[in-house]
């Protein structure tokens, strides 16, 4: 398959799984909703696009990933910390979608088509789980 075509496609389905989140979280009116979610899940694969086709041989793509983790928890402390209201932490699930999202977008861009949309449909299904109020 021609590289170009085949880096396009991994960022558009990128773009698309996260947007299936982001949709979930705008339509739970969550603080991160869908275009910060389209953005992370993009931003990931492009990151890993970059890692493995610009480089050249011998890189270690790994290092790319491992950044993308780190990064993405600075986001995910935002949603957190921007949840605080007196003794009670909001944002948790938000911030949880947030890092998935950004897992979902390197497997995108690895190429990994059929496990980012599982993991996709898996995290939607768990984001439309009733909240147990206790």
């Amino acid at each position: 398959m021609n590289t170009l075509i085949d880096m396009v496609l991994r960022l558009l389905l990128a773009a698309a799984l996260g947007a299936g989140i982001g949709y979930q979280r705008e339509r739970a009116n969550k603080p991160a909703g869908l275009r910060t979610h389209i953005l992370i899940s993009l931003g990931s694969a492009l990151f890993t696009v970059v890692s493995i086709f610009g480089f050249g041989d011998g890189v270690d793509v790994s290092r790319v990933a491992a950044g993308v983790v780190t990064g993405i928890g600075f986001i995910g402390a935002g949603v957190i910390f921007r949840g605080i209201r007196g003794d009670h932490v909001a944002g948790l699930t938000t911030a949880a979608s947030v890092w998935a999202t950004a897992s979902i977008g390197l497997a995108a861009g690895a190429g990994m088509y059929l496990i980012a949309t599982i993991v996709a449909a898996i995290a939607v299904l768990v984001l439309m789980i009733p909240r147990v109020k206790g």
